[in-house]
């Protein structure tokens, strides 16, 4: 079973990919709510490139790594990744200086699927709300 959440930006593509894979911006938008946050990211973005996001709970009771490796990437439109032995797929696809950017991922074990969809759709709005205030 795969999990597949999207979104529409009023950006073009590039500005979209350049903010989905800078650490310094991935530390600015990668959260699902108020109470978390990332504090560091690094991406090194190559086929077998490992990408990691620390993402803690903004009072400190607890938190995780966020990490993977690259296994394809077609700049400006795809990446895929191996993180946890789960697979994730990221499309970006521009249409009228719009970009659609649409994620596919394996999920986890431990919490329901509609909490997993919420969680990672509440990080992609984030993401658009950063993308279209810049």
């Amino acid at each position: 079973m795969e999990i597949t959440i999207e979104t529409t930006i009023n950006a073009p593509i590039e500005s979209v990919w350049t903010a989905w894979t800078t650490p310094e911006t991935i530390v600015q938008w990668n959260a699902a709510s108020e109470d978390w946050h990332t504090t560091t990211s690094r991406v090194d973005l190559c086929v077998g490139g490992e990408f990691s996001s620390r993402m803690e709970a903004k009072d400190g009771s607890m938190g995780f790594d966020f990490a993977g490796i690259y296994t394809r990437i077609e700049k400006p439109n795809l990446l895929e990744a191996e993180f946890g032995g789960r697979m994730l797929r990221v499309e970006f696809s521009e249409e009228y200086g719009k970009t659609t950017v649409r994620e596919t991922f394996e999920p986890e074990d431990m919490n329901s699927i509609d909490m997993q969809r919420a969680g990672w759709q509440a990080i992609l709005d984030n993401f658009k709300r950063f993308v279209e205030a810049k």
